[in-house]
């Protein structure tokens, strides 16, 4: 994998924790940075994915397919 460097200013009560957190668990910083990035990451893009969707069904006209069609579509 390869990595390049972000530098970022953060408030001194969350560096404080970071450094906390790292000191006492003997990961580097970067690891639950990297982590926590991650995970916004993903929740970010599920979110920005779900309204995404939402629009193109509203510009659709809110429209449905029953059970009984997707069932008969899909072969189930």
């Amino acid at each position: 994998m390869s990595t390049a460097v972000m530098s970022v200013r953060l408030p001194c009560e969350v560096k404080a924790r970071l450094d906390a957190l790292s000191s006492g668990t003997g990961r580097p910083a970067s690891f639950y940075v990297i982590q926590a990035l991650e995970e916004y990451l993903e929740d970010m893009e599920d979110i920005y994915a779900a309204d995404k969707a939402y629009k193109q069904w509203q510009d659709d006209g809110f429209t449905t397919t029953s059970w009984a069609d997707v069932k008969t579509e899909f072969g189930l």
